[in-house]
């Protein structure tokens, strides 16, 4: 194209073509729009030189014989008044004048359209869920979504990873390092990252729309974190298992009262003795042993002692586990130190935090007015206790005394994936993720659109709760929380217990109905009914109406 243009003017420069510089300026108010560009297109270099070149059939050009316009009449070409006037040469220098306009123009354009068709330098960092290297591919979130964005604007793309490894920030120089550095310098032509929308990025690039929204929080360990409630004591068991050992309380203090009463050996004359385990001391009996203390009297029949043996080693099984959990539920920082937000934060010495060195959180610390931020920002700057990394921050937060203060978007995802750890509730500094491209680049608009269509259609929500999953499993964070499941052996032990000593009670009084039976000439039946019903009677009116027709029997 290039080689045409320079013939063109090889030529138009041999017929000694003057133009006058007037001509341009009438040639610049006759452009006019064509039908075929659509109203939100440029207009291309190719559509200028055809607007030139139309221009120049409407202009009048004066002939050298003539002092006023001429035309040459034809009946075909009547079209182009100032285009076929004047002399032969002067048509053809004219149309060797159109003819470089329009090669010019189709050169820019087709300049133009090999520009827009080549791929986009596209520049990112591997930061989980965003970023991750699959084998020799990359995935993620911010791969998603480039993909969809590059399917709604148009444009193919290839990915580079940032040489330095860095976000971007302004260096004492000026210059900018990480991506940033990169769409700055023109190394790259967008950054797709957890870039955050800052007012000093915003100055060196241009940037899109939001494509997330994020703040500052904290992330630290789940026992510094917790709060210590009234009822922690109860922590050692879960719901479910306190409510077991409830039921087994109440039915071994109702197994007891039950036997103390059918066993004769341990109730032999109703009708005259009072009974010692009645339902208040069988309930009082069964939680002495549940404490180790004993509450005497103890039973003196067989199945009595059969169900106290096994109310005893329930207990110290139970006791065993509680006292083991509970011991391990508390550490020596849970019991004195509780962090809920940043002014707890500020107002402790005990434990370190710090911020990713060179972050936009960093400078938020920095530029803040607010004191408690203010002497957050002085004591990591004191302590130099910022991190390289992500992963060094979640990693020293596992391991106990740090807190790691970073964009509560990634600090959800260290909770998913880390079930030790927790974020703490409040949140400052609400900003957004946005893709960085060079300053004033046409392209950020349509960007910007996308992101918009994307988060309208629901397909941003989508592509969190896919990488953004948890993988913990409910109970986890509660291990301590012994369940009813863990102590289901001893549960049945306890059963087993219950059911034989009262088994045992009912072939006690058995066979002392046989041999009443035997003596009062009776049938067992009969005679076993009244001793169930003198028994199980529990008013004294009609114990005493029985002591009255006892002595009546005697005498």
């Amino acid at each position: 194209m290039m080689f045409i243009c320079v013939i063109c003017l090889v030529i138009i420069s041999m017929n000694h073509i003057l133009i006058p510089t007037g001509m341009f300026v009438h040639y610049a108010a006759c452009l006019h729009p064509l039908k075929i560009i659509t109203p939100h297109s440029p207009p291309t270099k190719s559509w200028l030189a055809i607007s030139c070149f139309t221009a120049i059939c409407k202009t009048p050009v004066h002939s050298e014989s003539q002092s006023s316009p001429g035309y040459w009449v034809s009946s075909k070409l009547t079209c182009c008044p100032g285009l076929f006037s004047g002399s032969k040469s002067r048509l053809r220098e004219m149309m060797m004048f159109g003819l470089f306009l329009l090669s010019f123009g189709f050169l820019l354009d087709v300049g133009t359209c090999t520009a827009m068709q080549s791929e986009l330098r596209i520049t990112t960092i591997k930061q989980e869920p965003y970023v991750i290297s699959k084998g020799a591919q990359l995935e993620g979130f911010c791969m998603d979504l480039l993909f969809e964005v590059a399917k709604k604007v148009g444009f193919k793309y290839k990915v580079q990873l940032v040489k330095d490894g860095a976000y971007g920030r302004q260096e004492e120089s000026g210059n900018w390092n990480g991506m940033v550095g990169e769409v700055v310098r023109g190394e790259a032509d967008l950054a797709i990252a957890p870039l955050t929308l800052t007012a000093a990025r915003e100055k060196a690039v241009g940037m899109t729309k939001p494509f997330m929204q994020t703040g500052i929080s904290i992330l630290l360990r789940k026992d510094i974190s917790e709060e210590a409630g009234f009822f922690d004591f109860l922590s050692p068991f879960s719901a479910q298992t306190w409510v077991g050992i409830l039921i087994a309380y109440l039915g071994t203090a109702a197994c007891i009262f039950i036997v103390a009463r059918l066993s004769p050996s341990e109730w032999s004359q109703p009708q005259s003795e009072k009974n010692t385990f009645g339902l208040l001391h069988s309930l009082w009996y069964t939680a002495g042993a549940l404490t180790l203390q004993g509450a005497g009297p103890h039973p003196k029949a067989l199945s009595g002692r059969v169900i106290c043996s096994s109310w005893w080693l329930f207990s110290v099984v139970l006791l065993a586990c509680y006292f083991s959990n509970l011991s391990s539920t508390k550490t020596p920082e849970s019991s004195h130190l509780m962090v809920k937000g940043f002014e707890d934060l500020a107002n402790q010495d005990v434990i370190e935090y710090g911020c990713l060195a060179g972050s936009s959180t960093l400078a938020f610390f920095k530029n803040s007015n607010n004191p408690v931020y203010r002497r957050i920002y002085e004591h990591m700057e004191r302590t130099k206790s910022f991190v390289s990394s992500m992963d060094e921050g979640i990693r020293r937060a596992k391991e106990g005394n740090y807190a790691f203060i970073g964009e509560s978007v990634s600090l959800d995802l260290a909770v998913a994936r880390h079930c030790e750890l927790v974020r703490a509730h409040e949140v400052i500094g609400m900003r957004g993720y946005s893709i960085a491209a060079a300053l004033g680049s046409p392209i950020i608009k349509n960007l910007s659109v996308a992101i918009l269509q994307l988060s309208e259609a629901g397909e941003l929500a989508y592509l969190r709760s896919k990488w953004w999953a948890s993988s913990c499993i409910a109970n986890k964070d509660k291990v301590s929380a012994v369940q009813p499941h863990n102590l289901k052996g001893m549960f049945l032990v306890l059963s087993l217990g219950l059911g034989l000593g009262t088994l045992v009670a009912v072939l006690e009084l058995t066979f002392k109905s046989r041999r009443r039976a035997a003596e009062h000439k009776k049938t067992c039946c009969s005679v076993l009914t009244e001793e169930l019903s003198l028994r199980l009677r529990t008013s004294s009116g009609n114990r005493s109406q029985e002591n009255v027709d006892k002595d009546k029997d005697k005498a």
